[in-house]
Order: C-alpha cells, then structure tokens, then sequence
C-alpha cells in the first residue's frame, strides 16, 4: 500500500489548529515581554522577571514555539524535503534573527541576544532535517539526550564566546534572549517525532473533521499564529515604546 503524503495525512490547507497554537504561544511571548518592558520602565519591581515564576513561564513560552517549529517541519517536509520553502523559510529566519541581533547590540552591547529564540528555531530545524528519515522513537531519545546533556556536561573547550550558542560552555555571556542549541533544539526534535507518530496514527485528517464545524472561529483566532514572525518583530519596539511612555507621564 502506498504511505500517505503528508498533505494528505494532515489534510487539504493548513491545520487552524497549528496556527490557534502559534498564536497562543505568541500571546504568552507578549505577556512576558510586557512584564520585562514594565520591569525596565520602573512600573513594577525590576526582579519581577527574574522570579521563579516568570522565568518558568518564559521557558515554556520558547519550548513551544521550538516544539511548533518541529511539528511543522514534519508537516512540511515530512515526505520529502522542498528545498526551495525550506530554504526560503530559512533564510527569512537567519535575515530576522541578524536584525535582532545588531539592534540588541547597538541598544546594549553587554546583553545582546546572540542566540535568541529565532537563531534557535533556524539552527534547531537544519539539524532536524537529519532525523526526517530516522525512527520517530530514536528521535525522541536524542531530544532526551539534548534535553540532559547540559545538565551532565560542561566543557572549557566551548568556553570561546565565539562558541556559547552551542550550550555545553561553563560559562555563557550575558544575554537579554538566550536559547541555545543544548538543550532547546530538544524540544524541535520532540515536536517533530511526536508529529511523526501522529501522522502514523491517522491523527490529521479527524483532526481536520472537528475543525470544520468551528472554521469560523478557529480562522480569526489563527491569524496571529499565521503572522507570528512579523508580530515577534513588531511587538517588542511597541511595548517598549509604551511602556516608556506611560513610565514618562507617571
């Protein structure tokens, strides 16, 4: 029996789930960037980000846009791989995550994001295009590996700054986005397995059957997760700008 595709496993168009999820990932980035903005403009204590509490959140906010980002991997290139979209999507990412990069730096140089969550996603999504072919379970035990290996292993060898984005350093730079390769490409891995064995499970297309009756809805609430790249790039200059405003007038 010929395997299905993936276009057919998930279905005719996009899932308006993966976008509703996207999009709900990006309110939770907003939530916290809002409080680290407030925190910076004085209107709220300055270690309100740094508890426990929002640090925790924040972490579970860049593992699920790492986990989306692997999910859409599979769904994308899961039976092959379009070269074209992937490097297309590739380079947009790169290009965003360089702007990031040098705007952060001429703003604080002490602090600048060097690996943030869009350096994550890209690099995290050209190492998952080795495992597209591996065993869904195999996948899953590396991003367990990935996931530990900074917690057992330290190395000076990596400490270069040159070499901090890799995570296996005793030390990392101070950095206001740091997300790197260990262990947050684990959660890509994780995305793209658990895809993988959705698909084989035939989730897609009864995923696709209990959407059509709340179309209407799910499309609208989708919109943000279908801009998300855009609205990462926007929201941060107009929070900031707010924020500084308000802490100005007060």
């Amino acid at each position: 029996m010929r395997r299905p595709s993936v276009a057919s496993s998930a279905g005719a168009g996009r899932l308006l789930s993966l976008d509703v999820a996207r999009g709900v990932a990006l309110l939770g980035m907003v939530i916290f960037h809002l409080c680290y903005d407030l925190a910076l403009a004085g209107l709220i204590p300055r270690d309100v980000p740094t508890r426990e509490g929002w640090r925790l959140f924040a972490k579970l906010v860049a593992g699920s846009f790492l986990f989306l980002s692997g999910v859409s991997l599979w769904l994308a290139h899961g039976r092959g791989i379009r070269w074209p979209v992937f490097v297309r999507r590739i380079g947009v990412l790169a290009l965003a995550a360089a702007a990031i990069s040098a705007t952060t730096y001429a703003m604080a140089p002490d602090r600048f994001v060097y690996f943030g969550i869009l350096h994550a996603i890209a690099v995290s999504n050209l190492l998952a295009l080795a495992f597209l072919r591996l065993p869904a379970l195999l996948t899953l035990l590396v991003a367990g590996g990935v996931w530990a290996l900074p917690r057992l292993v330290a190395l000076p060898a990596l400490d270069h700054p040159a070499l901090h984005w890799i995570g296996l350093s005793t030390w990392h730079r101070p950095s206001m986005d740091f997300e790197p390769l260990f262990p947050w490409a684990a959660a890509t891995l994780a995305g793209l397995a658990c895809t993988r064995l959705a698909t084989a499970a035939g989730l897609w297309p009864r995923l696709r059957e209990r959407e059509k009756p709340a179309a209407n809805l799910l499309h609208p609430l989708g919109w943000p997760g279908r801009h998300s790249l855009a609205i990462y790039l926007i929201h941060q200059p107009v929070l900031v700008a707010v924020t500084q405003a308000i802490a100005r007038l007060t």
